[in-house]
């Protein structure tokens, strides 16, 4: 503790008779409300990460009241106050950002043998290298099931926060990620100028049990488990309700270190000694190990504590400790090379199955799921568990009646594992049609999927959102909850509905007004003549995403081209091979997929023809957008590709622009620097494509 902290009047046996409001000064209550911050902070940080609290609850209770009074009487609030963690204006939306560094996956095994291949690849490639492979170590830590994050500090100060995403990209939660008690705003010590770090945001046990006991007593439907009560927590629009609820964190890894003059800790384990410094809140049941079998005999140890932990794990973090090591091992565009999580096998306990029901997914694809007597697995009561595909069911030999070890697989979906008891007169027939819209279901290896495509009702929702989505035909205001009213009320039975929305009808929903409703209308009216690439994204055909639509369109020139080709012809695009082409073929050869197609044709979809040579002027320019265009990024991906340029996805020393819309992400903007690359706004992109005699936006002459 430092001088400060130690001559602070409110951190031990602080004064609780303080004087009224009313007589201090400005210049007073000023050094008070300093006092009073830096001691609730201590306090948050003694109670919520070093679990040792200097005071009574009831104490800290009269600190922070006084604390909130003195802000609000002298309009002292401020962002970092520990006051903030418990309100906050709710936010519109959870915008996007880019991650200051790759959130990257870990390979994980359950099986020794793996455990044992990852630790010989590491020494092998390590020898190669020059390493000493007897010198390999190893930090091991719990694998937390929650959620990840990313928060970022500048000059100590939490600056923002963002989920894992897709690993490149986030939901910016710095509003809810002020609300954990264990996630400093402000960092002790001495820390680096900017530092971002990873952590896992989890729900303790007993305060998920006591959240969801609340809930009960409400009428409010329980959480299933502590992951997706964190999952639903942290997303959520208003702080409020995050800063109710019991999240914790623990912070495990460094994303970027940026401070002159000093080097960032050379080792995991000196990383998590840093954190702990800083303030962050640090498992201490990490352990430094010298080699893979002191690794494996700690998965064993923790897996015997398992039950006695206040937190959810689902296996072992295993970690190259040296610094130089790692970045020597690498990654892959998926994972890291330096670490390996060695999982545990799954709970199981046996129960009864009471039913078999046929799901069918968004994606037309048909889950089978037992119903079970109700029984507890790992502390969570399940009374529904995954049979995955019909495969699966042959393979039990499941049937109604039958006792069944369930488990939860990755310890969150229950599935069933194996038949006890057969009790039941045979095995469940899997239904031959779809029990949604009829169509009859189809087998892809071991799966099974409705062939109603287009027309299927448990497949409709997920259609218009697609169809809608920035990737295809950008249509503002179809978002999953919206689309999911207009299908619930009826107003859309099929993507061709959506041309013929009125205003009338949509401003009898709720949460809808005239405004609204025209809003929507002009955004859709503005796809009846789409680039016919977006428009093949949209029809969201299997295994046709952007570019492999971009180069249909330019293969074929026209939709009628495409409907008509052959699997001998579409194999001759560019990235469509034998499988893709016969997804493509049996696509639009399935009636009810095309009548889909027509009846978007007779409501006015008209997609633009491509000039399916348009030249080289763009050779050998290579282009990376960020942030939203004023047309779809394939539009405008689209065009440049057929002029004979490149769009990539990540800024490298190869890319000649950089191009900017609105609300951009920060990684790229940043890559474009650290390599030079010139950034244009997409006026000074049409500049640029104007010197080569080519109109932007699309649909221009040419």
């Amino acid at each position: 503790m430092s001088h400060c902290e130690e001559s602070n009047p409110y951190l031990r046996d602080p004064p609780l008779e303080f004087e009224p409001v009313a007589t201090l000064s400005p210049a007073a209550a000023e050094r008070q409300v300093e006092h009073l911050r830096a001691a609730v902070r201590e306090h948050d940080h003694r109670y919520y990460v070093e679990a040792d609290p200097l005071i009574a609850d009831r104490v800290y209770d009269l600190l922070f009241e006084r604390l909130s009074e003195l802000e609000a009487a002298f309009d002292l609030v401020d962002p970092d106050s520990p006051t903030q963690r418990v309100g906050g204006e709710p936010v519109s939306e959870l915008e996007t950002v880019d991650h200051t560094a790759p959130m990257l996956s870990i390979d994980q095994s359950g099986a020794a043998e793996d455990v044992h291949a990852f630790d010989e690849r590491v020494r092998r490639e390590l020898g190669e290298a020059g390493f000493d492979p007897a010198a390999v170590g190893y930090v091991c830590e719990p694998k937390f099931d929650g959620i990840s994050l990313e928060a970022v500090y500048e000059d100590g100060r939490l600056v923002r926060a963002a989920t894992r995403g897709d690993g490149r990209e986030g939901d910016d939660v710095t509003a809810q990620a002020r609300r954990i008690r264990s996630l400093p705003q402000r960092l002790r010590g001495d820390p680096p100028a900017r530092l971002a770090v990873r952590g896992e945001v989890f729900m303790p046990k007993d305060g998920f049990r006591a959240l969801n006991r609340r809930r009960i007593e409400r009428g409010d439907e329980p959480f299933a488990n502590p992951r997706n009560a964190t999952a639903g927590t942290i997303r959520q629009l208003d702080p409020s309700v995050v800063a109710d609820r019991p999240l914790d964190c623990f912070v495990y890894g460094l994303l970027a270190y940026d401070d002159p003059g000093r080097e960032r800790p050379a080792t995991q384990w000196a990383e998590l000694q840093a954190f702990r410094e800083w303030g962050f809140n640090v498992d201490d049941r990490a352990e430094r190990v010298d080699d893979i079998e002191a690794a494996i005999d700690y998965r064993e140890d923790l897996m015997a504590d398992r039950e006695d932990l206040n937190y959810e794990i689902d296996g072992t973090v295993i970690k190259v400790d040296d610094r130089e090591s790692r970045d020597e091992l690498g990654a892959t565009a998926r994972a890291v090379r330096w670490a390996f999580a060695y999982k545990f096998p799954p709970r199981a306990s046996v129960t009864r199955v009471t039913d078999i029901v046929v799901q069918v997914g968004r994606t037309g694809r048909l889950t089978p799921v037992a119903l079970l007597d109700p029984v507890d697995v790992g502390g969570v009561t399940v009374s529904r568990a995954s049979l995955h595909n019909p495969e699966e069911i042959d393979r039990l030999g499941v049937g109604i009646g039958d006792e069944v070890r369930v488990r939860r697989a990755g310890d969150v979906i229950p599935e069933v594992a194996d038949v006890i008891d057969h009790r039941a007169d045979g095995t469940f027939d899997f239904p031959e049609t779809c029990p949604v819209c009829d169509s009859p279901v189809e087998r892809d290896g071991p799966l099974a999927f409705c062939s109603g495509g287009l027309t299927c009702d448990a497949q409709l929702v997920r259609a218009v959102v697609h169809y809608g989505s920035r990737d295809a035909l950008d249509i503002d205001g179809l978002g999953e909850e919206r689309v999911q009213q207009l299908v619930d009320a009826g107003v859309i039975e099929s993507l061709p509905d959506l041309y013929r929305l009125s205003v009338e009808a949509l401003a009898d929903l709720e949460g809808w007004g005239e405004t609204s409703a025209e809003n929507l209308i002009s955004a859709v009216d503005a796809t009846r003549s789409p680039p016919l690439s977006a428009f093949l994204t949209a029809l969201g055909i299997p295994a046709v995403g952007g570019s492999t639509a971009r180069n249909l369109a330019r293969a074929f020139g026209d939709l009628d081209s495409v409907l008509a080709a052959t699997e001998e012809e579409l194999q001759a695009v560019d990235d469509v091979g034998p499988t893709v082409a016969e997804r493509i073929r049996g696509f639009f050869d399935n009636d009810r997929n095309r009548a889909v197609v027509e009846g978007l044709r007779e409501v006015g979809v008209d997609p633009e023809p491509v000039e399916i040579d348009a030249g080289d002027a763009l050779d050998g320019l290579t282009v990376v957008f960020t942030g939203a265009l004023s047309v779809t990024r394939s539009a405008a991906a689209d065009l440049i590709e057929r002029h004979g340029g490149a769009v990539t996805g990540s800024v490298s020393g190869n890319t000649d622009y950089l191009v900017v819309g609105e609300n951009p992400g920060r990684t790229k903007r940043d890559d474009a620097a650290d390599n030079d690359v010139p950034i244009l706004d997409e006026d000074a992109l049409a500049d640029l494509l104007a010197d080569h005699g080519i109109d932007y936006p699309p649909g221009g002459s040419e």
